[in-house]
């Protein structure tokens, strides 16, 4: 068993996914625009100028920024009405605890609302780190939100599970150097996806029996 585990937020940990693309679908209809499948690809696990990008791109406008905002206050405000636990979320965590690993969290979520719905959901207490891209000056696919995570936690990369749910932050967590494993969510995995994946499991119980098991 590795000594770190880093637990991306949306989709992951919490049934938030589903609500990040209905306020982009919404937010197309407000502008007339039908968003194809690979949208919700694209957009997962992305923040800053890389959302700003693939907003650009799909609602083609020359500046994502309005839209961007727009999303993320309608998603704000959603969750703080309701948050949906992932299957197994509670019993990963006391395994991880149990066995000494240190837990950090590394999402493309802001960090306020990262830390509000880990108090929500009464798990505050397993992390030792909370790192959100926001802060940083790339979001996934690139490694930087994982690379802060581990040095966050004094780990090596190599050290540390990532658990991911989207194609992005899989990518991320391979260029970080972590054992990275996807539980899909609302994106499935691609052949590259799956070659960069170090497993992939329908929930976070069987990761976490794999685990436990030394098969992974």
């Amino acid at each position: 068993m590795l000594k770190g585990a880093i637990f991306d937020h949306d989709g992951l940990m919490f049934d938030t996914e589903k609500v990040w693309q209905c306020n982009w679908q919404k937010q197309a209809a407000a502008n007339n625009i039908i968003l194809p499948e690979r949208f919700k690809y694209d957009i997962s696990g992305t923040s800053g100028s890389t959302m700003k990008a693939v907003i650009e791109k799909y609602y083609r406008v020359p500046d994502g920024t309005e839209i961007m905002h727009t999303v993320i206050d309608h998603v704000h405000h959603d969750l703080s009405l309701s948050l949906e636990e992932k299957k197994g979320l509670h019993e990963i965590l006391e395994m991880f605890q149990s066995k000494g690993v240190i837990m950090a969290v590394a999402s493309s979520s802001d960090e306020e609302m990262i830390r509000r719905n880990l108090k929500k959901a009464g798990i505050e207490q397993y992390f030792q780190a909370v790192v959100s891209s926001h802060h940083l000056a790339r979001s996934k696919p690139a490694p930087d939100v994982f690379l802060e995570a581990a040095k966050q936690i004094h780990l090596d990369p190599a050290e540390c599970y990532v658990f991911e749910d989207a194609i992005n932050g899989v990518k991320a967590g391979y260029a970080a150097g972590c054992r990275t494993i996807m539980i899909p969510d609302m994106t499935l995995p691609d052949e590259e996806t799956k070659q960069k994946a170090s497993a992939i499991y329908p929930s976070l119980i069987e990761a976490m029996k794999a685990i436990e098991e030394g098969r992974i």
